[in-house]
């Protein structure tokens, strides 16, 4: 299969909040109030979340339906723990990014344990979001 490229283009409309256009879509990424943003959406580190949610969601459907499971719904909680340390520019070994997220998993379908355990295994392999915060993917940036 062909290898698809995916791409955004962004720009500052503030010191906290960036909006972004990814296909015919606009995106507003803020900071709450309490970290200086003006709260007019998700900070970066909820969209990484929200982001893996999406893509549990459609590649636990897809594997339904090859598994023929009639999957009616998931619902998802997640959340991280993350140390804001090395982002506020303190000297740490801390890593900047989220220590563990957690992640749940509820399918509304009527199937057997041994067998959506087999789907959710196929789910966490299949996720491109989860890999990628699973394993190192190599980030170029460059200043223009």
């Amino acid at each position: 299969m062909a290898t698809l490229k995916f791409g955004i283009k962004a720009h500052s409309e503030n010191p906290t909040k960036t909006v972004v256009e990814a296909r015919n879509f606009k995106i507003i990424v803020d900071e709450p109030k309490n970290l200086g943003g003006t709260d007019d959406g998700p900070n970066p580190v909820e969209y990484v979340l929200a982001a893996f949610a999406g893509c549990l969601n459609v590649v636990g459907h897809l594997v339904a339906r090859e598994m023929d499971i009639p999957l009616r719904g998931i619902e998802i909680e997640m959340e991280g723990d993350l140390d804001p340390a090395k982002f506020m520019g303190k000297d740490t070994e801390e890593r900047a990014g989220y220590k563990e997220i957690r992640v749940s998993l509820k399918p509304d379908a009527d199937a057997e344990e041994e067998t959506l355990q087999a789907w959710m295994t196929a789910v966490k392999a299949r996720c491109p979001v989860s890999d990628n915060l699973a394993n190192a993917t190599p980030v170029k940036v460059t200043l223009k």
